[in-house]
């Protein structure tokens, strides 16, 4: 596996705390900023909507850069909008760099996947884009906490500072090491990249990377409350369990990107099933604290496994988009992450308590098998129909 692979890993990782790292600075920036925790919160909501709009959006936009130009535009973009984050006293400002380096990192992530994936052998696409997602999930064990401890010992703008040093050794290495000739617009265009999305194949597999992506983040935005007023457990504990989750994250990333170039199918019917089977036996017992010690790690493990293994699937699909595969994916992981919050946040505003969301996971990830199945039923209906209906 190419070094360079590794140090895009590491720009992932400066992301990935970026995006996250909020959770344990909001009280502190509302505080510094004169306004209130729901409106410092707004930051948050602004990150995730521009990762959804960015993905796509800031691909297209990079088609007749080469990879290596857009990489540094999109690294150098998101790093200076950080110090500028770190040193602003208008929230509106603030704001405003959350949104643009949330462009920027969608921009990054989905170039950065289309690359590393690009650098190495055809069936090593899997390995390649886990090394990139394991960033994320090591931002989930390290960077967060890690920003939120910052926070407390310097400030919440030491943690903005902290993400801009830590992605300088990414801009290096592109400079270095990712080819400088080569545009991404050389055997494709915009439009013909877009036609790639009529093919059934990669639209069921970015639909169900939303959907399994959502039921994860609809439990893990309130696993927080879940720990504390379900299970019972002490609310000092808390950051340990999130980086739990995030070690289950890790693992999960770590295991898809072993199997899924050689056994995708059987990793996703069994990791998919066994992981609708978590989110329920989860749903039951959240009130034992032990039960819900050991299914944080073993739902983080599984969710990103599955999760994974079908963002490299889809870039498997994609291969009439080779630029924009990236950002496809991307949107897929990012749309998920937005909606699922909401959907987990409905029946708690609904008076059906911090269980709830779980069940909602459950039913995301059901139907995300239901939509597999269909899909595959589908698929061998069109190849052989005069087949089928001999046989009933």
């Amino acid at each position: 596996m190419p070094f360079v692979v590794y140090l895009l890993g590491l720009a992932v990782f400066a992301q990935g705390t970026s995006e996250f790292m909020l959770s344990g600075l909001v009280s502190g920036i509302a505080r510094d900023m004169y306004v209130s925790i729901p409106t410092a919160g707004f930051l948050t909501s602004a990150f995730a909507v521009g990762m959804v709009i960015g993905a796509p959006l800031m691909t297209i936009l990079s088609l007749r850069w080469s990879r290596r130009r857009s990489l540094l535009t999109f690294l150098i973009v998101f790093l200076l909008v950080h110090v500028l984050g770190a040193i602003t006293t208008s929230f509106g400002v603030l704001l405003a760099t959350r949104v643009v380096g949330a462009l920027a990192n969608a921009g990054f992530l989905a170039v950065a996947l289309t690359t590393a994936t690009g650098m190495v052998a055809p069936n090593a696409k899997g390995r390649a884009a886990s090394i990139l997602l394991g960033g994320i999930t090591i931002a989930c064990v390290v960077g967060v906490p890690a920003g939120a401890l910052l926070g407390q010992l310097w400030g919440w703008r030491s943690a903005f500072w902290a993400v801009a040093i830590v992605s300088v050794p990414a801009v290096i290495a592109i400079l270095r090491a990712v080819p400088a000739g080569g545009s991404g617009s050389t055997h494709t265009s915009a439009r013909g990249e877009l036609s790639s999305l009529r093919d059934r194949r990669l639209l069921v597999t970015l639909l169900l990377g939303a959907l399994v992506n959502g039921a994860t983040f609809c439990t893990f935005t309130y696993l927080a409350p879940l720990v504390t007023v379900v299970a019972g457990i002490e609310s000092a504990w808390v950051p340990a369990m999130l980086a739990l989750f995030g070690l289950g994250s890790f693992l999960g990333v770590a295991l898809g990107g072993r199997i899924a170039d050689v056994r995708p199918v059987p990793l996703l019917v069994t990791g998919g099933v066994a992981l609708l089977i978590g989110w329920v036996v989860f749903a039951v017992t959240a009130g034992n604290p032990v039960a819900t010690i050991v299914l944080v790690l073993v739902q983080g493990t599984l969710a990103f496994a599955v999760g994974s293994t079908l963002i490299s699937q889809a870039l498997y699909a994609a291969t009439k988009a080779p630029t924009l595969a990236g950002g496809f994916a991307t949107a897929a992981f990012n749309v998920g992450a937005a909606i699922g919050p909401w959907l987990g946040g409905i029946p708690i505003s609904a008076g059906l308590g911090y269980r709830s969301p779980l069940w909602v996971s459950a039913l995301l990830v059901a139907l995300a098998l239901v939509t597999a199945g269909a899909a595959q039923g589908i698929r061998r209906w069109t190849a052989n129909p005069h087949e089928d209906l001999a046989t009933t």
